[in-house]
């Protein structure tokens, strides 16, 4: 029979093998570099210890942990919780402040400015010095305050999802017992729990209890398929604590089958925790956002390490000062390091998480908002999701379609007594209280046993005795499913068998309500002699059908908006649901969404590869699917080209939800759907869908507009360099004035995260293409240098400044033209549009820049010019300063209009 049961459910297991990837990197992710790789060996005390609790009787592993098989009174819990501590393991600790700001200091830009003040000071320099010295300052705390206000906020929206578990309480005034949801890190040893299909595993547990339990353990063994957990230990030689048969690891779940376990060990004295602090920290592959960064950022250094020698031999060879030479040349290569990168892109993601929240959806890894804004496909589960979370029970009738008391009874018992995963049609029937108080289950049944409810057989089973009569096997499930085990039908008061012209005419009544929109779900039973108090999936046979139970699942009321709005901004929305082709069409039509072609599980398991890239192209509603087919479809989407996200709330979802590009899930999701998940709903709305696509696309776009801002203003900046270096017989301008410039115009892009965007920006979805980068930068970067030029001109022929005792002259205009065209490039880049006119920018974009431009023409008129070794300019300079930024805007603006037809604007 075990080896019957294991065939039964192994297709279902398969997916653990896939999720072992998952649960490495979301319950693991800075602890187990080698878990799922292989197994690996646990301290020696956390060993022993199991292995004590293994090969003890429930009763003195109860007894050692000063608990009973009731549970912890409240008391005792709080206080073996002040004790023990929170059930929380140790990964990557928070940064402590100073180690945050040393990391905040440690970037080129100020570690050369640090190296030019010591030398400022070395040179008797001390105006020099202290104002390097307060650049440096002021750029690192600025980057602290901004980072770890974003990080704060990050933190506070991770917290308002948790995943709970099921504890059992004792109560000393009346010696009851209650089941209470706790969040996971108020666990504490002794605890009682109960597990069913979908629970993560909260701490090390040692099974009192287990019916046909599975849990997928590769996270912590490595074992590809999921393993069967007992009440006892049978293998007394077992080789390792991890090959423990009724020991529970944290980090692990439950695939399916039911159990109540007691807690050995919570947090780091738990083997994840443990594990966690033997090992180093993992590098983890970058996700398809991070690698597009990374990028860029290569991108630009590459070109720095071009550029900066070059730099330096020009300045050496024609200048004679070799170390004016190697510190300019060091400037320049400061102003190709986009060090403010890590700060902007922070604060933009950390700024559109926060958006989400008021909007009550929580961002879990905040990279997630870049591929909502990338997703072009939305593939959605139809139970919960499109439809409400809460169903009807509106029909229950024997198998010719006549209201039947005895399948509504039968079915409350079912529902009643199972352990597992009750899921909204289970709550349907248990809300029929006049059933409960005509069958009164307490006094009149009691439990015999039960056959938990898997993916493969699609139904669960019960079994009960009334006063100690005979045993009813109660069944119910998936018409087809149930179907497979009956022999015969009642009619009536009587039974016939099951004849082809039976089946057709029974199947013909749920067609029907299926038409209607109701789930139908079958009801079977059989009677069996009282010998036997164990039951498996053999006992799955012979069967009566007595009839169904049809559930009314409406849509909700935002659905069909939520649908339309996506649809208006480029997301094909696909359904994916194990429910039946005629319901799911009932459903589209209800909301709106227009059937190309209904793909059934089966056919999707006959398909090869090519076959199914073409279907999922065709088709946008896919029912009867199992969740292996789900996550196939959702990987054969992405294969395809397309960034994919998933909304689903159950098991089944949970490999597709992983498999996504991102996966959305509902705070009332089972907690393996959560944990997969990369984004939770906290409210029913599915309008709040749209608007996180078109906040990521707005977060999108505004880091780009950094990036591209960045790319071209330096690669203008260097070729203007290059040509002075040739020319000019001094230096253009000084290492502390590019450094100064560069500051500036970093401090101006700190509201970029802020800035408003296009509407037509927000239309289609963002894909991210790093090699887009450097085409921008060839065509925007050399338009500033060629109005330096006209500067370099200016300065040479219109103010004389020929000479090396002239140059000051010469470098404050060449600074006060570079800052403002600079500083402008942020208005002209963040739109295709006409700037100020057809797009103007948020108002702290605006002051901020302003602010920028108006201290780049107080820095050479004012009293500080000397600390900066810069001149006044005159009169005439100012006004010819107006033409050159008005001919530079002109001509920027050409150039967009001639890049957007060619190109496109992103």
């Amino acid at each position: 029979m075990h080896d019957r049961r294991f065939r039964d459910v192994f297709a279902g297991f398969l997916r653990a093998r896939r999720m072992a990837r998952h649960f490495r990197r979301r319950l693991l992710p800075e602890s187990l570099p080698d878990a799922g790789r292989g197994r690996r060996e646990l301290p020696a005390t956390q060993g022993k210890a199991l292995e004590a609790a293994a090969a003890s009787a429930p009763e003195a592993v109860l007894a050692r942990l000063g608990s009973r098989a009731e549970g912890l009174t409240e008391d005792e819990a709080r206080t073996l919780r002040e004790r023990v501590g929170l059930n929380e393991v140790g990964h990557e600790k928070p940064l402590s402040w100073w180690v945050h700001l040393w990391h905040c200091y440690r970037n080129p830009f100020s570690l050369l400015l640090s190296l030019l003040a010591a030398v400022s000071l070395l040179t008797d320099d001390l105006t020099g010095a202290i104002t390097i010295g307060a650049m440096v300052l002021l750029s690192t705390l600025l980057r602290f305050w901004q980072e770890g206000k974003s990080n704060r906020a990050a933190d506070a929206l991770k917290h308002m999802v948790s995943s709970t578990a099921t504890v059992l309480r004792y109560r000393t005034a009346d010696g009851q017992t209650e089941r209470a949801e706790l969040p996971i890190r108020l666990l504490v040893p002794g605890d009682v729990i109960a597990l069913s299909a979908g629970d993560m595993v909260p701490a090390d547990c040692r099974v009192l209890m287990a019916k046909d339990l599975f849990l997928a353990q590769a996270a912590m063994t490595g074992e590809s398929l999921p393993v069967e957990k007992f009440a006892t230990q049978r293998d007394a030689l077992s080789a390792s604590p991890l090959e423990l048969e009724n020991i529970l690891f944290m980090g692990t779940n439950v695939v399916s089958g039911a159990a109540t376990a007691v807690v050995l060990a919570t947090g780091n004295g738990s083997c994840l925790g443990a594990l966690a602090e033997s090992v180093a920290v993992a590098d983890h592959a970058p996700t398809a956002f991070q690698a597009g960064v990374n990028q860029v950022s290569w991108l630009l250094i590459r070109f720095m390490l071009v550029m900066v020698p070059l730099v330096f031999f020009l300045n050496g060879f024609t200048k004679g000062d070799w170390l004016q030479a190697l510190l300019f040349a060091l400037s320049v290569a400061v102003g190709l390091t986009p060090e403010m990168l890590p700060m902007i892109v922070t604060s933009t993601l950390a700024k559109g998480a926060v958006f989400l929240s008021r909007k009550k959806v929580i961002v879990k890894r905040l990279d997630a908002i870049q591929n909502f804004g990338a997703m072009d496909v939305l593939c959605t589960d139809k139970t919960g999701t499109l439809t409400q979370d809460k169903v009807f029970l509106a029909r229950h009738i024997d198998a010719w379609g006549v209201e039947s008391g005895e399948v509504l009874e039968l079915a409350y018992l079912n529902s009643y007594y199972q352990t597992g995963l009750k899921n909204l049609l289970d709550v349907a029937v248990l809300e029929h209280a006049e059933v409960h108080r005509e069958l009164e289950p307490v006094d009149n049944f009691h439990k015999v046993d039960e056959i938990p409810f898997d993916f493969t057989r699609r139904r669960m089973s019960v079994i009960v005795a009334e006063r100690d009569a005979s045993h009813r096997l109660i069944t119910k499930g998936a018409l087809d499913e149930v179907l497979a085990v009956c022999t015969q039908v009642r009619r009536g008061t009587a039974t016939e068998p099951l004849a082809p012209a039976v089946l057709e005419r029974i199947r013909s009544v749920a067609a029907a309500l299926n038409a209607e929109g109701l789930r139908v779900v079958a009801v079977a039973a059989k009677d069996e002699a009282p010998v036997q108090h164990t039951y498996g999936l053999a006992d799955e046979c012979g069967l009566t059908l007595i009839g169904y139970v049809a559930f009314l699942d409406p849509p909700k009321e935002t659905t069909a908006p939520a649908l339309q709005a996506l649809a208006g901004h480029g997301v094909a929305v696909k359904v994916l649901t194990g429910d039946n082709e005629r319901v799911t069409a009932k459903i589209c039509r209800e909301v709106g969404l227009e059937q190309k072609g209904v793909l059934l599980g089966g056919e999707v398991e006959q398909m090869d590869g090519p076959a199914l890239a073409a279907a999922v192209e065709r088709h946008n509603v896919f029912a009867r699917l199992t969740p292996a087919h789900k996550e196939r479809i959702v990987r054969q989407l992405k294969a395809n080209g397309h960034v994919v996200g998933f909304l689903g709330d159950g098991i089944n979802d949970a490999p597709a939800l992983h498999a996504a590009d991102i996966g959305i899930s509902v705070d009332s999701a089972v907690d393996i759907a959560k944990e997969a998940a990369d984004l939770i709903l906290l409210e029913k709305s599915l309008m709040v869908l749209d608007e996180g696509v078109v906040e990521g696309r707005r977060t999108f776009v505004n880091m780009l507009k950094y990036i591209k801002m960045t790319a071209s203003s330096n690669f203008g900046n260097v070729l203007s360099v290059l040509v002075a270096s040739v020319l000019i017989p001094f230096l253009p301008m000084l290492p502390m004035h590019l450094l100064v410039q560069n500051l500036l115009y970093d401090i101006s892009q700190i509201a970029i995260p802020f800035d408003s965007v296009d509407e037509e920006l927000l239309r289609a979805p963002q894909r991210w293409r790093p090699g887009d980068i450097g085409r921008f930068m060839l065509y925007f970067g050399p338009i500033s240098s060629v109005f330096d030029m006209v500067a370099f001109a200016l300065m040479w022929f219109v103010f004389g400044a020929q000479t090396v005792a002239q140059q000051t002259l010469f470098q404050s205009g060449w600074f006060t033209v570079g800052l403002l065209t600079q500083t402008l490039i942020v208005h002209m880049i963040r739109t295709p549009r006409w700037p100020f006119f057809q797009s103007r920018a948020a108002a702290p974009l605006l002051v901020m820049t302003g602010l920028i431009m108006a201290v780049g023409v107080f820095l050479p008129m004012g009293p500080l010019a000397s600390a900066f070794r810069l001149q006044p300019l005159p009169a005439l300079y100012f006004a010819l300063l107006p033409l050159l930024l008005l001919g530079y805007m002109g001509l920027t603006q050409a150039m967009k209009g001639y890049y957007c037809r060619r190109w496109g604007w992103q």
